[in-house]
């Protein structure tokens, strides 16, 4: 099989022996599939949120987006939240020998639309969205430095994430886990509604509020986190999850690393790529009367090309599959540029099947370790 690179420069392809040919080409034509698949159920959530109730999405509400990213002021798109919001924790079960409790943490998202023009609306969407929650796993001898972890779209599962992280060896090797459950994701979504789909439900405003309001309650645990006392956190995310960790990158200098998997970073190209949803936005697009030009520059709102990393690149990586279909590996590419070239380990596999994922996992763990000693020293620096 063959074997992950970390490099400092773009990447070439690995060599492949025939066995990995084969199972790289079959990884694909599964992405193939599933990003087909995909598109279908996303392109009727965009025909019965946007084209079934013509106006209600509009260039003005769209202008409101696009005008804020030419702006590139993050603070005045990430909202800092409230201190001390409330959050219950609910107990589940301690097991590993008594070395760890899990407890579900909950709280009311105070998340606004940015917009003042969709507060009402957006607040009358579904009101399962406001309740946040997030799996904690700690351990029973005090906090720890702790590794979140943001899942994919339609991939909110606990049970399917820390098998794909492997988080079970992460807790064994001294990291507290917290996993972060997306807005109209799990059981923020509507019923009846496939996992994530909501996100796509009432046109492109949705979208946009959507992420920020994903940024906007992830803080809000990290809050809880260091009023909990864990002395470090850090991010990865998978997919749409590692769109939300690269942006959290241009906003939360807290985070001791961050982490992006399979990442999407410019939804414009991606949506141009996928068939048939490309051609229902263009229909709707026309049909409502909005310009590709303004459609494009509002999704730079929440793009994490449009920021900054406040994050030190030494303490970035990216992870990226060459065969990936959903969130083609170009999409890296133009992360890793505009961060500067920081780390990026490429495996040969597709957005599916990660093979050779013991390699990056062993890469994220040198990572995390660096940036751990290093936020450690400036602490004992700080107090001296």
């Amino acid at each position: 099989m063959a074997r992950g690179q970390e490099v400092y420069g773009e990447p070439r392809a690995p060599e492949l022996s025939c066995g990995s040919s084969v199972l790289l080409r079959a990884s694909i034509a599964s992405d193939v599939a599933l990003r087909t698949a995909l598109a279908s159920v996303l392109s009727a959530a965009l025909v019965r949120g946007t084209l079934s109730r013509p106006g209600r999405e509009d260039g003005d509400r769209l202008e409101y987006y696009a005008e804020l990213a030419d702006a590139r002021d993050v603070t005045r798109v990430f909202e800092r939240p409230p201190t001390r919001v409330k959050i219950s924790a609910t107990p589940l079960r301690d097991d590993l020998d008594g070395r760890r409790h899990i407890e579900v943490l909950r709280f009311r998202s105070p998340y606004r639309a940015l917009n003042p023009a969709l507060r009402s609306e957006y607040a009358r969407g579904d009101s399962r969205n406001r309740l946040v929650a997030a799996h904690h796993w700690r351990h029973t001898d005090g906090p720890h430095r702790t590794l979140c972890v943001i899942h994919g779209f339609g991939a909110s599962p606990v049970w399917f994430n820390a098998l794909f992280f492997s988080l079970e060896t992460f807790f064994n090797e001294g990291w507290d886990v917290l996993l972060y459950t997306l807005p109209f994701h799990g059981g923020r979504g509507g019923p009846l509604v496939p996992d994530g789909v909501g996100i796509f439900g009432a046109g492109a405003s949705r979208i946009h509020e959507a992420i920020l309001q994903a940024v906007f309650d992830f803080r809000i645990l990290l809050d809880h986190l260091e009023r909990y006392g864990a002395p470090r956190a850090g991010v990865t995310g998978l997919s749409l999850g590692g769109y939300i960790s690269a942006l959290l990158a241009a906003v939360d200098g807290r985070l001791d690393f961050v982490i992006p998997n399979a990442p999407v970073v410019w939804m414009p190209a991606l949506i141009s790529s996928w068939v048939p949803t490309n051609a229902v936005v263009g229909v709707g697009r026309r049909v409502l009367g909005i310009s590709d030009e303004l459609l494009t520059r509002s999704f730079a709102l929440h793009s994490p090309l449009t920021y900054p990393a406040v994050v030190p690149k030494r303490r970035l990586l990216i992870v990226r599959g060459l065969g990936d279909k959903l969130a083609p590996p170009e999409q890296a590419s133009m992360l890793w540029e505009h961060w500067g070239r920081p780390r990026m380990h490429s495996f040969a596999g597709s957005h599916v099947l990660h093979f050779g994922r013991g390699a990056y996992l062993e890469e994220m763990r040198r990572l995390m370790a660096r940036s751990s000693a290093r936020a450690a020293a400036r602490g004992r620096a700080e107090t001296r």
